[in-house]
């Protein structure tokens, strides 16, 4: 793990990012906990360690196995006096939660953040636009619990009649969410986000690989303490120069966590996540004539009729489907990795059962 530079100690949790109903928690937990105990907030997770933020300073903590936190967990540690010597006691219920199928053939669930207020998709405007990527980001935003904003940066990198453009296109998949255009290297929007990174509020970043991520943690910091890096020209696509998720504290009172570019986004949603990216066609189903309607060949269907019209695109209703499909088929294989897993414990159960009872 590379060196994590040390703040300055918060002076109570509220800096930390916990707001008004938390900070009564995790008093409460600190009243009934042993002497020696304190509050910590997870700020980077690594194999066999985390690291926590505490009122008292940054404090390792060890682990065993897979790490029971994410970066942005609340929890209560134990510990006997030094930064080295405390372990988790408590881990306090995640009120939001950033989670994506992890990468690779498992089928896994992988959580990216927790208690998160608000995630940004950053969506670089240097490049052509992903309709199809922006809807699987906000189906994992939605899906979190958190309010979910579109930025669109490198604004300077492109003339008006491009920027106007690939505004557009982002409108056409954004909904409710909240649409803003920026340029760290001019300023143009940053008032924006920095109203979002307020005392007591987590935000979260979400993009791709050089979409301006690392740039934009830059700027609200105020010091370059993450490193930026090239896109290349042949693929448009960026290097990871973010390669960890690391929990910061903003010098305007908010909590950031920073992520690496994601190249590939598996999902792992409930239908309720995507569901809202797709209002347009879930507004139009309950207007179907049946309310089971697959929008193939049923008569009175008004996404078909929405279709035909051009007031929804064919492909919008295709994006949709298939990532129901996917999320679909990930929650079934899940179910067959916990079946697997429960009958490999049931056989050793059996086994060690056998082996006491031999003479």
């Amino acid at each position: 793990m590379p060196p994590l530079s040390e703040p300055a100690p918060p002076a109570d949790v509220h800096a930390l990012g916990a707001d008004a109903t938390r900070a009564l928690e995790l008093s409460a937990w600190q009243e009934a906990a042993p002497p020696g105990s304190v509050i910590g907030r997870v700020s980077r997770v690594d194999r066999g360690r985390f690291l926590a933020l505490t009122p008292v300073g940054s404090v390792t903590v060890s682990t065993s196995g897979v790490s029971p936190v994410c970066v942005g967990d609340w929890c209560g540690l134990q510990g006997s006096g030094g930064p080295d010597s405390y372990e988790l006691a408590h881990l306090m219920p995640r009120r939001t939660a950033l989670v994506r199928q992890s990468s690779g053939a498992r089928t896994e669930v992988q959580a990216l953040a927790a208690n998160v207020d608000v995630v940004i998709i950053v969506v670089p405007l240097d490049r052509p636009i992903s309709r199809r990527q922006i809807e699987r980001f906000l189906a994992l935003a939605w899906d979190s619990g958190a309010q979910p904003v579109l930025v669109l940066s490198k604004a300077d990198l492109v003339d008006d009649e491009v920027g106007v453009g690939a505004t557009a296109v982002v409108h056409s998949v954004s909904g409710d969410c909240r649409v803003f255009t920026l340029s760290v290297r001019t300023g143009l929007g940053m008032d924006h986000v920095l109203s979002l990174c307020a005392r007591g509020s987590t935000l979260a970043l979400l993009g791709t690989s050089g979409s301006g991520k690392s740039s934009l943690v830059n700027a609200l910091m105020g010091s370059d303490v993450v490193q930026t890096g090239d896109v290349r020209d042949t693929d448009a696509k960026g290097k990871h120069t973010t390669t960890w998720r690391e929990l910061l504290v903003v010098p305007t009172g908010g909590i950031l966590i920073d992520t690496p570019g994601l190249r590939e986004l598996g999902m792992w949603i409930a239908e309720e996540g995507i569901e809202a990216v797709f209002t347009d066609i879930t507004d139009l189903e309950e207007l179907c004539r049946f309310n089971d309607c697959a929008h193939e060949s049923e008569p009175n269907c008004a996404v078909r009729e929405a279709i035909a019209t051009g007031t929804l695109h064919a492909e919008r209703l295709a994006s949709y489907r298939k990532l129901l499909a996917e999320s679909a088929y990930a929650a079934q294989q899940n179910d067959h990795r916990l079946a697997r897993e429960n009958q490999k414990v049931g056989r050793q159960r059996a086994a060690e059962g056998r082996r006491r009872a031999r003479p």
